[in-house]
């Protein structure tokens, strides 16, 4: 398949398949899974980023154990809107990807996304070890979670 957009993706999803997102920092991947009704995102795990080929072996795995019918990766544009080196390296990714899986994916501006659920968790109270653990798969279900959102305003699957 191919870079989708959020419109498209919607429909090159399988009945029961589920999405899954991706925060692509430069030494981790955070991720989320959909539910099977695409309504909530959970966050997954935290993956220590390697070369792409053993990341992708790793998520191809994964998608395969989760019946995952489509990705979604965050894309750290610029507060301007523009494209700096993070949201190039992730495009980048996601091409890489889509070269070895038929799988749709869809990128999602994550603008503040981490900044959002770093003050989540300062705000539970979250020690400062316990939110290195967590914040890159709780910022994979904030971008998965925007798609859902988004798609469920569009009417759904």
């Amino acid at each position: 398949m191919a870079v989708v957009s959020i419109e498209e993706i919607k429909n090159k999803l399988a009945p029961a398949a589920r999405l899954l997102g991706l925060d692509l920092g430069e030494k981790t991947i955070g991720l989320a899974l959909s539910d099977t009704m695409l309504t909530v995102a959970t966050p997954l795990e935290t993956l220590k980023r390697g070369k792409f080929s053993v990341d992708a072996v790793t998520l191809e795995a994964l998608i395969n154990k989760h019946g995952v019918g489509g990705l979604v990766i965050g894309l750290p544009l610029n507060m301007d809107g523009t494209d700096g080196p993070s949201a190039q390296s992730a495009r980048a990714f996601g091409r890489n990807f889509a070269n070895r899986s038929p799988l749709p994916i869809v990128f999602w501006d994550e603008r503040l996304s981490t900044a959002a659920v770093t003050r989540t968790l300062l705000d539970a109270d979250a020690s400062r070890k316990r939110r290195g653990e967590v914040v890159d798969k709780m910022a994979a279900a904030y971008i998965l979670q925007g798609v859902l959102d988004r798609l469920r305003a569009m009417g759904g699957r």
